[in-house]
């Protein structure tokens, strides 16, 4: 059972970055169309397979940083965030602690300054476009969307093989 994350890293080219208090992840959400007609008696909302709705995350900062500049650089950002997550053997009760790994590719949309204030943090942030998404438990990877590359893998089942195959790609 897991309880906890116990702390985590942001790394961009094997450089840790520092000051970042918190990341928000992406949401993933599947597009949908409206489906009706003859023979129904309502509309359906209907996913399409592998199709998802563009993705953002925010990076939140506790002071402002050359790092928190660094991220707002014009340019494809590549980065692994590693966290430990505590959890607990439901029959031995021991503590375990199990590493997820989350790869990113984020460019800048919005940088936000914060506020200057004594005894306080500036609480700054970024805003960034997600055009890659890679989710790893205990190193098994468990969800890959990548939209330039027709991939959409959620629970390790790739959603698009047939779709790329049918497209030739």
């Amino acid at each position: 059972m897991k309880e906890s994350i116990i702390g985590y890293t942001v790394y961009e080219n094997s450089n840790e970055f520092l000051g970042i208090a918190d990341i928000t992840l992406p949401d993933i959400e599947r597009k949908s169309i409206e489906i009706q007609g003859a023979g129904m008696n309502g509309t359906v909302n209907s996913p399409v397979l592998g199709q998802v709705n563009a993705m953002s995350m925010t990076f939140n900062f506790r002071t402002h940083t050359k790092e928190q500049h660094s991220l707002f650089e014009g340019r494809v950002h590549t980065l692994d965030l590693r966290e430990a997550v505590q959890g607990r053997n439901p029959i031995t009760g021991e503590v375990e602690v199990t590493p997820h790994k989350y790869v990113v590719k984020v460019m800048p949309t919005k940088l936000s300054k914060g506020k200057l204030a004594p005894a306080s943090t500036a609480d700054a942030s970024g805003e960034y476009a997600v055009s890659y998404f890679a989710e790893y438990i205990a190193g098994k990877k468990i969800t890959e969307i990548d939209p330039y590359n027709y991939i959409c893998i959620i629970n390790g089942i790739d959603e698009l093989a047939n779709v790329r195959k049918a497209l030739g790609k």
